[in-house]
């Protein structure tokens, strides 16, 4: 389950999606972003959080070796 919620975050459709909506809202108030930095800020995006996904992964692995209590 873990995997499926990193790998849904750390999805370029994920990130596509939120920075359309950011970029009409930055074009409501006068500042313009181009196809091209909305691809990079897609691509920058998806690579810190599958980052993240994947030390959260390691970070669960690693506590379910220890005993609770």
């Amino acid at each position: 389950m873990l995997t499926d919620a990193k790998s849904v975050w750390a999805s370029k459709g994920v990130w596509g999606g939120a920075i359309a909506v950011l970029a009409a809202l930055a074009g409501l108030l006068g500042y313009a972003i181009t196809p091209e930095q909305q691809a990079e800020i897609v691509e920058t995006g998806a690579l810190i959080a599958s980052g993240i996904g994947g030390l959260v992964a390691l970070w669960g692995r690693i506590a379910a070796t220890r005993r609770i209590g």
